[in-house]
C-alpha cells in the first residue's frame, strides 16, 4: 500500500467568499462538493471553508475529508495569528470518525494530544512527527500500540530513545517505511548503534529506511542489513561514523535498489542540512547516546545532534509522504 500526503493549496477567506458569490454551491451535488473539499486539506476545511455557506459547513463534516490530516506548515495559513493547534488536531481527528489513515504533526504535539487521539488511530497507516519534542517515549509507545496497522513512520528532529523505537517496532509489525532524521554532526567518539540495532532487531519488514545524521557505525549498518532482509532503499546521508568501503559497500550496492551515501548531496533534503561542527572534549568515550547536552548558546542538544529551538526549524518540504524515492 502506498500512502501519500496530499499537497495542500490553501485558499483565503476572501477567495472562498468570492467563489461563493459566483457559484450557487447549494445546487452542486453532495459528492461533488466533497471532492472539491478534498483539494483543500483538513486545516482549510476547518478554518476557511466553513465561513462560506451552510452547505459547505455541512459537507465539511464528512469523515472522508479527514482520512488524511496533514498539519505541516500550519503557521503559513493564519498570517501570524495564534490558534490552538492541539484543539484543531482533536477536532480533525474526531471528524475522521475512526477513518484516519494519515496524520502529520509539527511542533505542537504533546502527551495530552496523544492521549486524546491515540484511541482513534486503529486505521492509521502513516504517521509523521516533526520537532514534536513535547511527546514522551511513553506517549509514542501508547500511540504505536493503538496504531497496529501502521506501515509508514517518520520521526524528524525529535528526541525519542532507542528503547522506545524497539517497542514501536514490536507493536507495529507491518511497518515498511521508517524515517529517523537527526541533525548531521562531525564530532570525535560520538558513536552509537543503539538506534540502528533497535531497527535491525524489531523492524524486519522494512522496505525503506532513512537515517539522516545518525551516529551508527559499520557494526550497526551490518546489523540492519542482516535484520531487515526486505530492505530496498537506504538513505545514510551525513552518517559520518560510517566507513563504507570493500565488502560492506559492495553488499549495500548489491542488496539495495536505492542507496544514498554519507557524503551525497543534500539539495533535496527538506530540513536544514547544515552540519553541527561544534567541538567537545576528545576524551568523551564512544557510545554516548541518550544524553542531553547544553550548548554554549543555551540550546539543548538531544541524542542524534538535533537542536531544540523555536527559531531554528525551517520546513520547506513539498515532498509527498509516501514510500520514499531517494
Amino acid at each position: 500500500m502506498e500512502c501519500i500526503m496530499e499537497n495542500q493549496t490553501p485558499i483565503s477567506t476572501e477567495e472562498s467568499s468570492s467563489l461563493a458569490e459566483i457559484r450557487n454551491w447549494a445546487e452542486l451535488p453532495h459528492d461533488v462538493l466533497a471532492h472539491i473539499f478534498l483539494k483543500l486539506g483538513a486545516v482549510d476545511i476547518l478554518f476557511r471553508a466553513q465561513s462560506v455557506c451552510s452547505m459547505w459547513r455541512n459537507v465539511s463534516k464528512e469523515p472522508l475529508l479527514f482520512r488524511s490530516v496533514d498539519m505541516r506548515n500550519w503557521s503559513d495559513l493564519f498570517d501570524g495569528e495564534f490558534y490552538d493547534m492541539e484543539k484543531l488536531a482533536r477536532e480533525a481527528v474526531d471528524r475522521s470518525c475512526g477513518q484516519l489513515v494519515k496524520f502529520s504533526m509539527e511542533y505542537f504535539g504533546s502527551d495530552e494530544l496523544v492521549e486524546y487521539t491515540a484511541d482513534k488511530f486503529g486505521s492509521l497507516r502513516c504517521l509523521r512527527l516533526v520537532s514534536c519534542y513535547r511527546i514522551s517515549d511513553d506517549a509514542l509507545i501508547d500511540m504505536a500500540k493503538k496504531a497496529v496497522m501502521l506501515e509508514e513512520l517518520e520521526i524528524c528532529l525529535c528526541s525519542f530513545s532507542a528503547d522506545a523505537l524497539k517497542t514501536v517496532g514490536k507493536v507495529c509489525p507491518q511497518l515498511k517505511s521508517f524515517r529517523l532524521n537527526c541533525r548531521g554532526y562531525r564530532r570525535p567518539h560520538m558513536e552509537s548503534d543503539e538506534e540502528a540495532l533497535a531497527i535491525a532487531e524489531n523492524m524486519p519488514q522494512l522496505r525503506h529506511l532513512h537515517l539522516f545524521g545518525n551516529k551508527l557505525t559499520n557494526a550497526g549498518l551490518r546489523g540492519i542489513l542482516d535484520g531487515c532482509l526486505h530492505l530496498e532503499s537506504l538513505d545514510l546521508r551525513q552518517c559520518f561514523n560510517l566507513n563504507l568501503e570493500g565488502d560492506l559497500l559492495k553488499s549495500c550496492r548489491e542488496r539495495l535498489i536505492k542507496l544514498r551515501l554519507p557524503n551525497d548531496s543534500t539539495d533535496d533534503y527538506e530540513f536544514d542540512a547544515s552540519i553541527d561542527g561544534g567541538s567537545y572534549d576528545e576524551d568523551y568515550p564512544s557510545g554516548f547516546s541518550d544524553i542531553d547536552f547544553l550548548s554554549d548558546d543555551g540550546l539543548y542538544e538531544f541524542s542524534g545532534g538535533s537542536y531544540i529551538s523555536d527559531f531554528e526549524y525551517d520546513d520547506d518540504d513539498d515532498d509527498e509522504f509516501g514510500y520514499y524515492d531517494f
